[in-house]
């Protein structure tokens, strides 16, 4: 076998259906894994997805953007990587351009951009019932 085929038994093995890619000018929450010690807990990095960096399969990139303390922290992510444990889709910009490292010399209400309409994810909505029970227990108090 040669070092070709080795990569994409890997690669094919940790991509998934779940594994969103998402597209330069989004707000994602991406919940990393972080190992200290013996324990695993989950961390947050919310931010503008400033790049998509091509690649195929195991090589496929997103570099996003976030701003603290006046300081602007970048990371690169891979879409397939294992640490990752979701990509969630906060908003999403309008934009015309595949790569914002333009967004790295703005500050302030420069750096915001135009969002487009994201239909709201839908509450789930507690049975009829349990409502009349709810009233029912209120009243009876």
């Amino acid at each position: 076998m040669n070092q070709q085929a080795i990569l994409k038994a890997v690669g094919a093995r940790n991509l998934t259906t779940e594994n969103i890619a998402p597209q330069t000018g989004m707000t994602v929450r991406v919940a990393q894994k972080i190992k200290e010690g013996e324990k695993e807990r989950l961390q947050n990095f919310e931010g503008l997805v400033i790049a998509v960096n091509a690649g195929r399969g195991i090589n496929h990139t997103f570099t996003v953007r976030r701003v603290i303390d006046g300081i602007g922290v970048e990371k690169v992510f891979p879409v397939a990587s294992p640490l990752i444990a979701k990509i969630e889709i906060v908003k999403k910009a309008k934009i015309c351009k595949s790569k914002l490292y333009y967004t790295r010399t703005l500050r302030g209400k420069a750096a915001r951009f135009q969002e487009e309409y994201m239909e709201a994810p839908t509450a789930k909505k507690k049975p009829v019932a349990a409502k009349a029970e709810a009233k029912e227990e209120a009243s009876a108090a």
